[in-house]
């Protein structure tokens, strides 16, 4: 008979924690134990602003280093989702531990199935590794002025983005490394950074945004397991919510655009996404308006204090049992295919 899971096994599973070490924390342990099933091998806020490792880490870490951790994650877990940001040009999580990517300006110089070779070698490599996910490719088209994606991007031509990211989730996906379009629907002006402005939004016309949506659209039809959804306000879509907690962005992914995989939010800790609401609040409303899987930073005890907010919520009829059954679902599902 299919296993049936308990509400504090489905709570578990639709949460990826976030750290900056190759070592897993007490909180971590118990959450992979108790049913969480994807971790987040993150980077340090100094990191993700230089958008480079530190020589430290570069020097501390090796291929070992890394499958030991995946080796205790998945003897709690089993299956299991094990995520890096590897961004074509931007953030590198494993440094030079793998392949590096062509230089952005000598993307295009090379024909997009060669850029798909490299990066089903690069995909190779990580695997050997332990690692099973990119949070990469990035597709937005920044047009306009972005802080937060500042030397992350490598384009702002909406054809070439999505033709090369596209070869990107094809190479890296036949090589069993899953890939996530990010961020979702396309953030091509956003003055302020969505990490530390809470008021930060991204502003731009309805026809620019349907114009910025091909590179997501091209990732769907070549099937892209995951898609992340931004930080911060859209405001042609809708203006009073981060679209990772807009029903109307997560209905324009799920039932226009017609994607079947996983809804992954954005760092639930980013100021434009929190607003002065408390994390839990806003994780109870991200899954109500369909997203699958929640990016946490491992902090205190933000894991137990989501956990049981998400159980009190289904108890309190404020969330469905069954969404958050399906959300699990999907997840479980990712991890069983890429997690072997």
């Amino acid at each position: 008979m299919p296993h049936s899971y308990t509400l504090s096994e489905n709570a578990h599973a639709v949460l990826l924690p976030a750290f900056a070490t190759t070592e897993l924390s007490p909180a971590v342990k118990k959450f992979l134990s108790n049913g969480g099933c994807s971790i987040l091998l993150g980077e340090s806020r100094e990191e993700y602003v230089a958008r480079a490792m530190t020589a430290q880490r570069q020097q501390q870490e090796s291929t070992q280093s890394f499958r030991d951790i995946v080796t205790i994650a998945k003897s709690l877990s089993g299956n299991l989702i094990v995520a890096v940001d590897q961004e074509i040009a931007g953030i590198q999580r494993l440094h030079n531990l793998v392949s590096p990517f062509p230089q952005a300006k000598k993307i295009t110089l090379e024909p997009a199935s060669s850029f798909e070779a490299t990066c089903a070698k690069i995909a190779l490599e990580a695997k050997q590794l332990g690692i099973n996910c990119f949070l990469a490719p990035i597709l937005d088209n920044v047009s306009g002025i972005n802080p937060w994606l500042q030397n992350r991007t490598w384009s702002t031509n909406v054809e070439l983005i999505a033709k090369f990211t596209s070869a990107y989730i094809c190479g890296v996906q036949n090589e069993g490394v899953i890939a996530t379009a990010k961020h979702f629907p396309g953030f091509s002006n956003i003055i302020l950074d969505p990490a530390i402005h809470a008021d930060a939004e991204m502003i731009a016309s309805k026809d620019d945004i349907d114009e910025n949506l091909l590179p997501f659209i091209d990732a769907i039809h070549h099937n892209v397991e995951m898609v992340m959804t931004g930080p911060a306000p859209v405001n042609a879509i809708d203006h009073t919510k981060p679209a990772s907690l807009s029903a109307p962005v997560n209905d324009l992914l799920r039932n226009k655009l017609n994607f079947p995989g996983v809804i992954l939010t954005d760092d639930l800790d980013s100021q434009a996404t929190l607003r002065n609401q408390s994390l839990s609040d806003i994780a109870i409303e991200a899954l109500t308006v369909g997203a699958d899987l929640l990016l946490i930073a491992d902090i205190d005890d933000h894991i137990d204090q989501i956990v049981l907010s998400i159980e009190d919520a289904v108890h309190a009829n404020l969330l469905s049992e069954q969404r958050l059954a399906n959300a699990a679902r999907r997840v479980r599902n990712l991890a069983h295919r890429y997690g072997q």
